[in-house]
This record gives structure tokens, C-alpha cells and sequence, in this order.
């Protein structure tokens, strides 16, 4: 033990770092041996030594986070913890809110705090997405966009569909063969999506802003079954107001055998699973094709109806026409006789009428003829080129000119003018 002169102050502790860090972790193994905490689970990891790493948020207003520590999950004790979940449907997803056990550690050689999990409580989990899905509820409905996409309009023959799911899973097999064998021209375009953990709720929704470009009839959201947990993002408000607002009609098939998500809820049409959509859109055809059938037929049997009809028409206006034709040939007869004899009374009337008016030019014609102009002393005089001259002032000195009287012509040069 340092004992310090008297009036002087013991000298204060000097640390090294890993002095330090070990002072640290043993206080808080100390004060802090287990707390329970609570957090959203995000950015979960699994190494290859079997260990998970996450991080446990907190979310304030705005979904801003106001804390976050980093979580592992030791190899061991994720077997156990693992298989209570799985007895309550669920499973250690990203996006959930969990109730945990922790051990406070802190880790001197990397500086870094954080708590290590030891139990997790499966009935506090199953609370919170149920609150969630509550809340979410009674937005959209005070919203007014809880029944929005049911009231789009689905047409008679879906073949265009646009597809959000994740490319190669069992999902999109399922529904692709569903659709492959039915024999109908199915027209799909897939938009590639994560349908679990915390990238869900942007991808569908992005995917979900992208179909209408795609030219589809209706937009089909599919996924395989899973854990309440693993579904867990299709209670988010994200994905559900993407739904609710889409323009297009949203089928959903995402492997619920008891619940329903929300966004089954403000879809316009929801089913169990992937198949089960893909059998719709098949039955729908069918239903379709069955209505033309059935319209054809009509239409037959009623074209069939009118051509007797008409058939027996046509003999009666035979034998009407055959009673009336004499009397109605007669009067025509006599109407066309009547009438060629008007067409001839008035054809020469209007003859004689333009002989006059003809007659009349004829002699206006005569009267100005140049021949009666130039027996009265008149002349008409050209150039070379066949110009009549009227202004003596265009003549050049030696000019040309060829003169017409009433009987021959002379010929003369301009001297000067």
C-alpha cells in the first residue's frame, strides 16, 4: 500500500489500456451480471463456427434510432433457444422486436461492448407483431386505404402478371408450373425481391412502384411458408401501404396456413399459397373461356332462329309480291308513259329556249368580227414576231412590221418615231 506524505495527494492510478478494458468488463460482470432487454433485431449474421452476431435498436420518432448495442448468440445457445421458438412459430429474424436475457460483456483487445444473449422470450415477440399489426390496422383504415386495392378492378383475362417474389425459390417454381400447365398464354414478369428479414419491406415495396411499367393486369406477391416471424415483414406499414396504393390489383400468397398478414388483409385478393394463386388466375381463364363457349352457342342458336324466320318471311313476301306484281306493273306502266311524255313537252321548251338565245350570240359574233372591223377602214398591225403594236413609242428605228387590211397585207420599216 502507498502511504502519501502528510499535505500531499496520493498519487492517482496510472492504467494501461488492457488494464482498463478488464477494469471495465469486471464492473459491469459485477453490477450488470443479467439484465432482460429489449430491441429490434437487425444486421443478423451467422459465421461459420455456428455463432450468430446482430444488432439489438431502439427506434424513436421517425423509426430514428436513439440506441443500438451489438449482440452475439453463442453457438450452444442458439440451439436451445432456437428450437422454444420454433414450438411458438417463430424464429430469430431480422426486423423483429425481441425480449432477451443478456449477459453484459465487454471485450478489451477490440474496445468493444457488447451483450451476449442467453434467452429469448417467445410470448413477448408474438405481442409485439401483433401490437404492430393492430397499429398498422387502424391506420390504413383511418386512412381510408384499407379496402383500396380490393376496389381495383381485376380483369376478365389476367395473362399479364407481374411477379415479386425471390428468383429461384420454391414460391416461384410453384406458381410458374401452376401457370406452365394449364396451357394458357401466360405472360410473366418477374421483379425480383427479398420476401424475408429487414431488406423485405424495400424490395417488395420498390417492386411493388414497378409493376405498373411492367403492362401487367394484376400484380401476384408470393412466398413460401415460414414462421410467424419470418413473415413478420408483411405486417410493416411499408409493404402494406405499397399494396393498399398500387394501382394495379395485389394477389397474395404468402404461406399462411392459420394467420393473416396485413398485407393479405389490403390486398384484393388473398390465398394460402403460391399454387393456390396461380390456380386462381387458372380458374379464371377457365371461367373465361367457358363464358365465350356459352356466348357462341347463344348466338348460334339465335342466328339459327332468325334465319328461319327470315326463310319464312322471304316465302310469304314471294307470295305477296306474286299477288301485287301485276296491279303494281300496270300502274308503273302508266305513271312511266306519263312521265316520258312531261321529259319530252319539257326537253323541246328548253330547246327552243337556247335555239334563240344561240341565235342571238351568232349575230353579236358577226358584229364584232375583226373582218367587219377592218371593212370600215381599220387595220391591225404585228411585229415579227406576231405582236400586236399599240403603243408606237416600243419601236425601235428599223423595225419590221406587217400591217392587215380588210383585203390583204403591206409590209413597212420604222424610219423614226
Amino acid at each position: 500500500m502507498d502511504v502519501a506524505a502528510p499535505g500531499i495527494e496520493p498519487p492517482e492510478p496510472t492504467y494501461t489500456v488492457s488494464q482498463l478494458g478488464a477494469e471495465i468488463r469486471d464492473l459491469l460482470r459485477e453490477t450488470l451480471p443479467a439484465v432482460w432487454l429489449v430491441g429490434e433485431l437487425q444486421r443478423l449474421v451467422q459465421r461459420p463456427s455456428g455463432h450468430r452476431y446482430f444488432e439489438l435498436v431502439e427506434k424513436g420518432e421517425g423509426d430514428a434510432i436513439v440506441g443500438k448495442l451489438d449482440a452475439v448468440l453463442w453457438r450452444g445457445d442458439f440451439s436451445r433457444i432456437a428450437a422454444q421458438l420454433a414450438r411458438h412459430g417463430q424464429s430469430l429474424v431480422e426486423g423483429v422486436a425481441v425480449r432477451c436475457r443478456v449477459a453484459i460483456d465487454f471485450y478489451p483487445p477490440h474496445g468493444r461492448l457488447q451483450v451476449q444473449v442467453k434467452e429469448i422470450d417467445p410470448v413477448f415477440t408474438l405481442g409485439e407483431l401483433a401490437r404492430r399489426r393492430d397499429e398498422t390496422l387502424a391506420e390504413l383504415a383511418r386512412s381510408g386505404l384499407l379496402d383500396a386495392n380490393r376496389a381495383r378492378p381485376l380483369p376478365a383475362l389476367p395473362l399479364r402478371v407481374a411477379l415479386i417474389t425471390s428468383q429461384g425459390s420454391a414460391a416461384y417454381h410453384d406458381f410458374l408450373a401452376t401457370l406452365a400447365e394449364s396451357g394458357y398464354g401466360f405472360r410473366v414478369t418477374l421483379l425480383h425481391a427479398a420476401v424475408q428479414g429487414l431488406g423485405a419491406e424495400r424490395d417488395v415495396a420498390s417492386a411493388l412502384a414497378a409493376a405498373p411499367a411492367t403492362g401487367a393486369d394484376c400484380v401476384v406477391l408470393v412466398r413460401g411458408g415460414g414462421s410467424k416471424s419470418d413473415l413478420a415483414a408483411f405486417d410493416s406499414r411499408e409493404i402494406a401501404l405499397a399494396v393498399a396504393r398500387s394501382p394495379l390489383p395485389v394477389l397474395t400468397g404468402l404461406g399462411h396456413e392459420i394467420d393473416q398478414s396485413v398485407a393479405d388483409r389490403v390486398a384484393h385478393l388473398s390465398f394460402k399459397t403460391p399454387t393456390k394463386v396461380g390456380e386462381f388466375l387458372v380458374a379464371r381463364m377457365e371461367a373465361a373461356e367457358l363464358a365465350v363457349a356459352q356466348l357462341a352457342e347463344r348466338l348460334a342458336r339465335t342466328a339459327r332462329g332468325t334465319l328461319r324466320a327470315a326463310v319464312e318471311r322471304r316465302s310469304e313476301l314471294a307470295r305477296a309480291l306474286g299477288r301485287a306484281a301485276p296491279r303494281a306493273l300496270a300502274r308503273g306502266e302508266t305513271a312511266l308513259v306519263a312521265k316520258a311524255w312531261r321529259i319530252v313537252g319539257e326537253a323541246r321548251t328548253r330547246l327552243a329556249a337556247e335555239s334563240a338565245r344561240l341565235e342571238g350570240r351568232t349575230r353579236l359574233a358577226r358584229g364584232l368580227a375583226p373582218e367587219r372591223t377592218l371593212a370600215r377602214g381599220y387595220s391591225i398591225t404585228r411585229t415579227e414576231s406576231g405582236t400586236v403594236v399599240r403603243d408606237g413609242a416600243a419601236l425601235a428605228p428599223g423595225r419590221r412590221l406587217e400591217t392587215t387590211l380588210a383585203r390583204g397585207k403591206v409590209w413597212s420599216r420604222v424610219e423614226e418615231r
